[in-house]
C-alpha cells in the first residue's frame, strides 16, 4: 500500500496504525510531504515498511514497491524476470534490454515504457494509459512525451517492434515487422 499521511478526514498514520492493530503485515510504504525527522521515525515505528517524501520520483517509488514485493514473496516469486517478444528481451533484475543477444542502452524511463509494452504484447496501449503508468497521473496529457518515448524506443529497437494504431495508441509486436 502507498499511504499518504495528509488523507482529507483521517490522518494516514491513523490508517496505518489500524492495520498493524488488526494484524494486517500489508507492505505500507508512507508518501508524504512531512519531511522531518520525527515524522519519519514516528511511521516507521507504527510499521511503515518504507518511507518517501514528496517531490518523488516515480522510478524510485517503483523500485520501493518492487523491493516491498521481493521482501514479501522472495527472490525466487512467481513474477518474471526476463520479458520476451521475438529475439526482443528486457531483464527486470540487471535493467538490461538485448535485441538477438546485443546489448541495447535504455534510459530509465526508456526501460519502464518498454517494460509496459512488453508485459501486455500485442495489446493495444493508449497514450493515456502509457502516461499513467510510465510518468504517473500528475503528468500533462497533452504532452508529446510519448511519441518522443516510441521515436527513442523505435530507433534503438528498429522500427518494426512498436506499431502505431492510428486513433487507438501502441502495440508490441511480439515478433518484428518485417
Amino acid at each position: 500500500m502507498v499511504l499518504d499521511l495528509g488523507l482529507p478526514g483521517k490522518d494516514g498514520l491513523s490508517v496505518l496504525k489500524e492495520l498493524r492493530g488488526q494484524g494486517d503485515l500489508l507492505p505500507v510504504i508512507i508518501l508524504t510531504a512531512r519531511d522531518g525527522v520525527d515524522d519519519t521515525v514516528t511511521a516507521l515505528e507504527s510499521g511503515a515498511n518504507d518511507y518517501m517524501t514528496k517531490p518523488f520520483r516515480f522510478e524510485e517509488l517503483l523500485a520501493r514497491i518492487k523491493v516491498q514485493l521481493r521482501d514479501r514473496y522472495g527472490q525466487q516469486s512467481q513474477t518474471e524476470t526476463v520479458l520476451n517478444a521475438g529475439d526482443l528481451s528486457l531483464n527486470l533484475i540487471t535493467r538490461q534490454a538485448s535485441i538477438g543477444g546485443r546489448i541495447v542502452e535504455l534510459s530509465a524511463r526508456e526501460f519502464i515504457l518498454a517494460e509496459v509494452l512488453l508485459r501486455h504484447p500485442m495489446q493495444v496501449m493508449s497514450k493515456e494509459q502509457l502516461l499513467n503508468r510510465v510518468w504517473g497521473y500528475d503528468y500533462d496529457p497533452g504532452s508529446n512525451i510519448i511519441e518522443v518515448y516510441i521515436r527513442h524506443l523505435r530507433r534503438k529497437f528498429g522500427s518494426g517492434y512498436i506499431e502505431t494504431v492510428r486513433g487507438m495508441g501502441y502495440r508490441l509486436r511480439s515478433e518484428k515487422k518485417a
